[in-house]
This record gives structure tokens, sequence and C-alpha cells, in this order.
């Protein structure tokens, strides 16, 4: 005789036993809704450009450089003027001479040799005032852009203390040049150093300008006149650290 099946017994939870379990749930979804929310990750920096950044034309380097940034001990500065200051068969290039000791991070030490884009020539000006360019082009060209001026990202009080102003207006960073020179505390020992290698001196990436101005390059006189007319100046429009003259800047 086959014993008829019962159904298994289940232990009642008492509604005591209950409570206590909602009143420990809800205190701890108030211990997390109080927590303090991590801290968000810093940002992080903007990249290091690579070589093949710059080993393109000159005149499609130099516009492309506006927004940029140079780093070096602290120091950031956001390109915000440049000159296409040297290309091949510009009257009022350097180079026109060709090697000389001051050329050399254009052209490298061997004749009719130039060296790669992405290096730093750096120049004294009336023996005075340290120029930065940046070397374009591929190797053998020999091509730069000067850096006209800057605004200061970071370190502003070491710019102030290199540059002997204590001051936030334009006149810190608007060169012609040197300026630039002076707020990164480079000297022409820094000519063939690469750009695109961490440490020293570098360029970062940055944001691109909404909009940009042109204009012809200053103080070339000596130049063939489709030289000195050329519009090879290159500004961030609405910025005001430009240097002078900013009447010959227009739209491009």
């Amino acid at each position: 005789m086959i014993a008829a099946k019962t159904s298994p017994a289940f232990k009642r939870t008492s509604s005591k036993k209950l409570t206590r379990d909602n009143s420990a749930a809800t205190r701890n979804r108030a211990r997390i809704a109080a927590a303090p929310a991590p801290a968000p990750a810093p940002p992080q920096p903007p990249p290091i450009l690579p070589r093949s950044f710059f080993e393109v034309d000159s005149l499609d380097l130099a516009p492309r450089l506006l927004g940029k940034l140079l780093r070096r001990d602290g120091v950031v500065l956001r390109i915000t003027e440049v000159v296409e200051a040297y290309r091949p068969n510009d009257s009022a290039c350097h180079g026109r001479f060709g090697v000389t000791s001051r050329t050399a991070p254009v052209v490298i030490m061997l004749p009719a040799q130039f060296g790669p884009g992405g290096h730093a020539y750096v120049y004294l000006c009336y023996g005075l005032h340290m120029m930065l360019n940046i070397v374009a082009d591929r190797e053998g060209v020999g091509a730069a852009v000067l850096i006209r001026s800057c605004s200061p990202v970071s370190g502003l009080e070491t710019i102030q203390e290199r540059r002997g102003q204590k001051t936030e207006k334009p006149v810190l960073l608007t060169g012609p040049g040197r300026f630039v020179g002076q707020a990164l505390g480079i000297s022409t020992a820094w000519s063939h150093h690469p750009l695109y290698t961490p440490g020293g001196l570098e360029l970062l990436d940055g944001p691109e300008p909404e909009s940009i101005l042109i204009g012809p390059r200053v103080g070339i006189d000596y130049a063939m006149p489709e030289h000195v007319n050329a519009p090879w100046r290159f500004a961030v429009a609405g910025s005001p650290w430009i240097s002078a003259p900013k009447s010959t800047l227009r739209p491009p």
C-alpha cells in the first residue's frame, strides 16, 4: 500500500524578524547614500605630438601649431602666433646662405643635408633674444616655423621671474618671439632637441582654434617683394596674446 504524500512543512518567518531585516537593509542603503563619492580621476595631460606631426610642409605646419602647447620644467605655453620663417628658395630664410653654425639645426652638418622635422632651432637675435623655431618637413628639405607669441597656461610665477615682469598682461609673452624663449628658459644649446620625445622641451597636443588670422611677415624688408608680401604669418583670432602689428592680420 502506497503511503499518501504529504506536503513539506515550511517554517514561518516571524513578522518581528522581517521587520528587523527590513530595518537593517534601510540602514545599509542610507550609509551607502551618505558615503562620499569617490574623487574623480585627475585629468590626463595632453599627449606629446609624434614626429610625423612635424614632417609636413612648413606652410601646413605653421597654422597647425596654433593652440598647441610648449612644455618645459612646469611652464606650459599655448601657441597663439607663428611665422613660416624658413623654406626652400625663400629670400628671407637663414638657410639661403647655406650651412652655417647658426642654421645647423635646420641643416645637418653635411652640405645640402637638411634636418628632419620636429627638432628645435634656437638662434640669438641681436645678441640678446632667444628665438625658438620648430623645424618642419622631412629630412633634406630644411624649413622651420618661428614661435612668435604664446599665452601662459601654467607656471606663471616662473615665467614672470624669467621675464623680470610681474604682470599677467600680453606683453609678458607677445614677442616678437624673443619673450617666448626667455619664458621657457632656453638657449641656443636647445637647438637639435627633439620636441616629440618626453623630457626637456616638448610640444603637446592642444585644441584647434575656432578661427585664425593671416598676414605678411614682419621685419624682412631685405627679402624679395613676393616673399615680403606673402601671407605667412598666422595667429589665433580674438586672442589678446598677439604681437604687433595687428593691423596687417585678416581672416584667410
